[in-house]
């Protein structure tokens, strides 16, 4: 099991989480900033990996 942990302080509400793994993340309607649509993977699939990766703000990470 990967666990996904979002720094939401850190976020910059850029949307590339959502974009690339929408499944996994959303955005704050007022902010937008990252929401975790679940914080745990059974496995780190493609998308999830690539969301952590194309974040600019760095706000992602996997366990």
């Amino acid at each position: 099991m990967v666990r996904i942990i979002a720094d939401t302080e850190a976020c910059a509400s850029s949307g590339m989480c959502a974009l690339t793994a929408p499944g996994h993340f959303d955005q704050d309607d007022e902010d937008g900033r990252v929401v975790l649509l679940a914080d745990e993977a059974e496995d780190c699939d493609d998308e999830v990996a690539d969301a952590v990766r194309l974040c600019p703000a760095g706000a992602l990470r996997l366990e």
